[in-house]
């Protein structure tokens, strides 16, 4: 797209691609977005009675964000200014005011596109505020990304979130229906039908991206009828997505909601579900390393003390990796994934490092007390530093029955809190013979040399 200049619907040539042919023409040809674009709907209302707010379409590719953002502006005759983030700047936004000002003395209403608004910086989405509040433009922004996150809170306030989501199998379906059937911008007049197989593959191949779909299909509709086919086959799709990886942004919402159901399906000890996200990461390119970082700190966080092992293994797979790379370092990875779902889980350690945490912020005022000090120096053992000092080793068990860590006061606090399940019961019970064994109170002796830590 052109920045700067009013784009009115063009004219498809037909040497165009498929998807860019069989863009609907009206909002009733719209596939899909029922909850967003449907009949009842807030914005399909507002439209209905020649009303817009100013909207963010958030959505994945492919799931119509250009083309809603077209019918919109045809439903309501108005202007279309189409830019892109990517190729835009200030300046540009400034004249596409200026223009949609003219318009509006004119009573013409502009529809300002911005596709990828997510890549506007503050400064430029600064620029065109005031000019949606005043409404001499509408804005409709296109982002694949959190608007929570990438639109600045003053224009995210003035404008709608309209969420889109990946095209269902059964939208894909009418998709490919209409294609095949379509003599004039789809492929009807080859006169090809296509296998049930075939058709599975497509809509369960793209991730609800009928772009993709249809440019598959295209591909495969050509290799059929240059064959003298009347059908297209699963073998004509596959090789239409050849290496099609998934839509997957290692910077966006789709990484983070796919660690977050890895780490979930780990910690909920449901092997197959994390093995599935792990290989939803791995084919899609994820960082091996981002993914085994995350499987190290599940080890500490929820699978703790229930299995001390469990550390072991993750930073093993962690070493692994490094060591040997991609694509062997699946086994490792897998491995782990597996131990770390089949584990007895204990999320002890967190919870009990946050209740010292809450005393260690409430009590930083309290001295160390001089027992538990080092007397590096001799002006040091005069002060009283490391006195009455007793080394466990030194003592029945290698326990100091009665000797005091904590500062004066919290001696009687119990943060370690042992878990149920796994080894931690028994971490449990030997917790409280030492407990019990200790309960005569903290005492002090001079057994054991100061100097000594």
């Amino acid at each position: 797209m052109q920045p700067g200049f009013d784009m009115p619907e063009p004219a498809v040539p037909g040497d165009s691609p498929l998807a860019a042919r069989m863009r609907p023409r009206n909002l009733d040809e719209f596939v899909g977005q029922d909850a967003a674009i449907g009949r009842g709907s807030m914005l399909r209302g507002a439209v209905d009675r020649g009303q817009l707010p100013s909207v963010i379409l958030w959505g994945p590719p492919g799931c119509g964000k250009t083309t809603l953002a077209r019918l919109l502006a045809k439903h309501l005759t108005a202007e279309f200014v189409g830019l892109s983030a990517v190729a835009s700047g200030v300046a540009e936004l400034r004249k596409v005011v200026a223009e949609a000002a003219v318009r509006r003395q004119m009573g013409r209403r502009t529809v300002v596109f911005i596709d990828e608004i997510h890549r506007f910086n503050k400064a430029q989405q600064d620029v065109i505020l005031p000019y949606v509040e005043d409404g001499t433009i509408t804005l409709i922004g296109a982002t694949t990304e959190n608007p929570s996150f990438e639109v600045v809170a003053p224009l995210l306030s003035r404008a709608r979130v309209v969420r889109l989501t990946a095209l269902t199998p059964d939208d894909l379906d009418r998709v490919i229906d209409a294609a095949l059937s379509d003599h004039e911008r789809g492929v009807g007049a080859h006169g090809l039908t296509i296998a049930e197989n075939a058709r599975k593959l497509l809509t369960e191949g793209t991730n609800g991206d009928a772009r993709a779909a249809l440019s598959a299909l295209e591909i495969a509709a050509e290799s059929a009828h240059a064959a003298g086919a009347r059908e297209i086959d699963a073998e004509a799709v596959q090789q239409a997505l050849q290496d099609r990886r998934p839509y997957y942004d290692k910077a966006a919402d789709y990484h983070y909601d796919t660690v977050s159901a890895f780490i979930k399906s780990m910690r909920g000890s449901d092997p197959d579900a994390a093995l599935y996200w792990l290989a939803r990461m791995i084919e899609s390119g994820e960082d091996p390393l981002f993914i085994v970082r995350r499987m190290v700190i599940l080890a500490s966080e929820d699978v703790g003390l229930a299995d001390p092992q469990a550390l072991t293994v993750a930073v093993a797979c962690q070493q692994a990796v490094h060591f040997i790379g991609m694509p062997e370092g699946f086994y490792a990875m897998a491995e782990c994934c597996l131990y770390l779902a089949l584990a007895p889980k204990s999320n002890s350690a967190g919870t009990s490092y946050g209740r010292a945490r809450e005393d260690a912020a409430a009590t930083s005022h309290l001295p160390v007390p001089l027992h538990l000090r080092n007397a590096a120096t001799g002006m040091m053992r005069q002060f009283g530093y490391g006195k009455g000092y007793r080394y466990a080793h030194d003592e029945p068990g290698h326990f100091a029955r009665g000797a005091a860590y904590l500062p004066e006061g919290l001696e009687r606090r119990k943060y370690y809190l042992p878990g149920d399940t796994g080894a931690e019961p028994g971490l449990g019970r030997r917790l409280e013979n030492l407990r019990a064994s200790g309960d005569a109170g903290p005492s002090i002796t001079e057994d054991r040399d100061p100097n000594e830590d």
